[in-house]
């Protein structure tokens, strides 16, 4: 049996790929989420092997889920995104589902991930189309991070500085710090230079935030931030901050 959710803040939605998933008694849909939140606790419960996911939706969406998720598990997606969108579908292999719905093209979707082999690939194919979106949206203007079963939204204006920390990258905040599962590049390639600058391989920081450039060490500088915080800055980093800060 494959265990489906499906995703979707529209009543209408949901209930035209159910009346369509009656052709496909393999397929038992565990549950119906009307939002990201709801979605991430059940994809965690339940360990779907097809979720059938709406991008446009409110408080988080499609593609905010899918970044929240280690492991995603295969997706078809329904949208009315269409141009960028459906390029990457395509290029990418991952199916997608214009609304409104035919029948006919829910079948075509629908068997076309039963001939499958569900394995990684769908995992990697997920992961390379989201990095791809992200490519596109030039700026982030927030960040979702996962604990637990709890989503904390952090706006990007919230954030002070960021620091790597193994695989994750801890953000700070005034209110406090939170891990998110990603790269210290991905943040420097997606958060506005103008407000962000990269001072070393460890660190990123808020231009606004610096109080003050200090000497360290024999070679080396580091920044003293509005909250009192000590952060090291490389050679090449001094020279990128220096830059904004008279820019």
């Amino acid at each position: 049996m494959i265990k489906a959710l499906i995703i979707d803040d529209e009543p209408l939605a949901r209930s035209i790929l159910l009346e369509y998933l009656i052709d496909f008694p393999e397929i038992q849909v565990i549950k119906e989420c009307n939002d990201g939140f709801e979605a991430a606790k059940a994809i965690a419960e339940f360990e779907p092997n097809l979720i059938f996911l709406d991008i446009q939706m409110p408080k988080i969406t499609g593609f905010e889920l899918l970044e929240l998720l280690e492991e995603p598990p295969p997706v078809i997606f329904t949208t009315a995104y269409e141009e960028f969108a459906i390029k990457a579908f395509e290029q990418h292999a991952i199916d997608y589902l214009l609304k409104p719905i035919s029948k006919a093209r829910f079948t075509k979707a629908v068997q076309k991930f039963l001939a499958q082999n569900v394995n990684n690939t769908h995992q990697e194919k997920t992961k390379s189309f989201i990095q791809k979106v992200n490519e596109n949206n030039r700026y982030i203007d927030r960040v979702l991070v996962r604990t637990g079963n709890n989503i904390k939204i952090i706006p990007v204006s919230k954030i002070n500085y960021l620091a790597a920390d193994d695989d994750y990258v801890c953000i700070y905040t005034d209110e406090g710090s939170s891990l998110k599962k990603n790269t210290l590049s991905y943040f420097e390639q997606n958060l506005d230079e103008k407000e962000f600058v990269r001072v070393h391989r460890s660190f990123i920081v808020r231009i606004n935030q610096v109080i003050r450039i200090e000497p360290y060490d024999k070679d080396g500088h580091k920044v003293i931030l509005k909250d009192k915080t000590s952060v090291s800055v490389s050679k090449s980093g001094y020279s990128k901050l220096k830059k904004a800060l008279e820019g």
